[in-house]
């Protein structure tokens, strides 16, 4: 019986395990319910299971035959911190958590293709079921790692996947080489000199330093950075002041910056560092630069992306599957994994819902047996038996 005939047959099942997790959404890192919900899962399957790789990571181990390769399957479990708002029945019953990323459909797809695998897949090999924490910028994937996860569970390649609204249930979409951006956070501190605001002249004010320092900023992407590159700054909270009348003694630039390579990302922090304090200086004040590399950019290895492609054209059929898919300047920290392992990373679609980070987003149910089948599916052709070719 093909994957996703056998997934079929149990995906009623996996839908009540997805709003399940969709109504008790846990913040990354906190993932102390999902995790265990997960672990439990794998070992009803006969699957060997370690907890707590990475604070709150889970990964499990399924081996049959001899065969010395092992594919590493990922995906994340962490929700967002906002509030949902849609009326489903089982929309998130924790205020202000929510998981309107689909996490709680990726956790729900690796499931379900552990479950086939354990008790229906045939191929030759290992395969490790990572279940990933805090995806959403909290440092899971680096957590895990500095746990030891490809020490410990070693990998020849390694696959993710995440739902794509706007596009059609059922398709794919990927491409080699950059897929998704690196991205950073920063924070400025400026310091100036507080005073009435009646007396203006008596201040150093970190205000007026702030916008000055956020219109110099866009200069970085139009005048630095090559136009052969990708590169995207945002200033997105100035906060400064409590009061009408008090000119504030200190204010805060906060942001993002989002490039295709290493490079890039140096150097927009070298003119980030230079135009703060060069600004700040100019008015009397000073200025300090916080600048965290969050994620790093997500490059697709050809040979291991033509493998999943493959394995979707032959899911779904090739006009499905979308080989040339444009980079997107979001950024995903599966990429730390892929420094390690050559892997690649797969879009999936989820029909017509409301975007990622939407209030009203909800992962489609209909997109589960879909992705459990393309990572099931993939296991058995890359860790085909010998007699099978």
């Amino acid at each position: 019986m093909p994957p996703i005939d056998a997934i079929r047959a149990f995906h009623d099942e996996l839908t009540a395990i997805r709003r399940d997790f969709h109504a008790n959404p846990e913040l990354g890192l906190e993932e102390h319910r999902t995790a265990e919900i997960v672990a439990k899962q794998l070992e009803a399957w006969g699957i060997e299971v370690h907890r707590g790789v990475g604070v709150t990571g889970v990964v499990g181990v399924l081996r049959k035959g001899s065969g010395k390769t092992a594919i590493g399957l990922r995906a994340d479990m962490d929700c967002l911190p906002m509030d949902e708002q849609t009326n489903l029945p089982y929309r998130s019953q924790s205020p202000g958590r929510m998981h309107a990323c689909g996490h709680d459909g990726h956790t729900t797809m690796l499931l379900g293709a552990a479950r086939y695998l354990a008790t229906s897949g045939d191929f030759d090999g290992t395969v490790n079921f990572i279940f990933q924490p805090g995806e959403e910028g909290i440092g899971g994937a680096l957590a895990m790692l500095k746990d030891g996860l490809f020490e410990r569970f070693p990998c020849d390649a390694i696959f993710a996947m995440h739902n794509r609204p706007g596009m059609e249930v059922g398709e794919f979409a990927i491409a080699p080489g950059p897929s998704a951006a690196g991205g950073a956070f920063f924070d400025i501190a400026i310091t100036g000199r507080g005073a009435h605001g009646a007396r203006p002249e008596a201040s150093i004010d970190p205000l007026l330093v702030a916008c000055h320092i956020t219109t110099a900023l866009q200069s970085i992407v139009a005048r630095n950075v090559p136009p052969a590159d990708t590169a995207v700054l945002s200033v997105t909270r100035i906060v400064g002041g409590d009061a009408y009348n008090v000119i504030p003694q200190s204010a805060t630039i906060s942001g993002t910056a989002r490039t295709f390579r290493k490079e890039t990302m140096e150097l927009i922090e070298t003119g980030m560092k230079r135009i703060a304090k060069g600004v700040a200086e100019g008015f009397g004040a000073t200025a300090e630069v916080d600048f965290r590399v969050i994620f790093a950019p997500l490059i697709n290895d050809p040979a291991q992306t033509d493998a999943i492609a493959d394995a979707a054209a032959a899911l779904v059929g090739e006009d499905k599957v979308d080989r040339a898919k444009p980079p997107g300047m979001g950024s995903e920290d599966f990429s730390f994994m892929m420094e390690q392992v050559p892997g690649a990373y797969i879009q999936l679609g989820n029909g017509d819902s409301a975007q990622l980070h939407n209030p009203a987003y909800n992962f489609n149910d209909e997109a589960t047996p879909y992705g459990a089948a393309l990572l099931a599916s993939l296991v058995e052709r890359k860790l085909a038996r010998a007699s099978g070719g």
